[in-house]
């Protein structure tokens, strides 16, 4: 199964890694280690919720204007 991965960096250093269509969250001190972390806490989830996915998600980005 090919799910969703979104690695953002942590403030206090390393990543945070989230799966979008489990909700799983993790976090890692490399991008690896974030990957390989969410992987195995999008493992143990669906081992006790499994899920069928209909279709992909679609992921993009969009621009919103700053407030000073």
């Amino acid at each position: 199964m090919e799910l969703s991965a979104v690695l953002t960096p942590a403030a206090e250093g390393g990543y945070i890694a989230l799966n979008p269509e489990t909700g799983t969250t993790t976090q890692g001190e490399t991008l690896e280690d974030a990957l390989t972390n969410l992987r195995e806490a999008t493992e143990l989830y669906l081992e006790e919720f499994p899920m069928t996915l209909l279709h992909r998600p679609l992921l993009t980005t969009f621009h919103v204007n700053e407030h000073a």
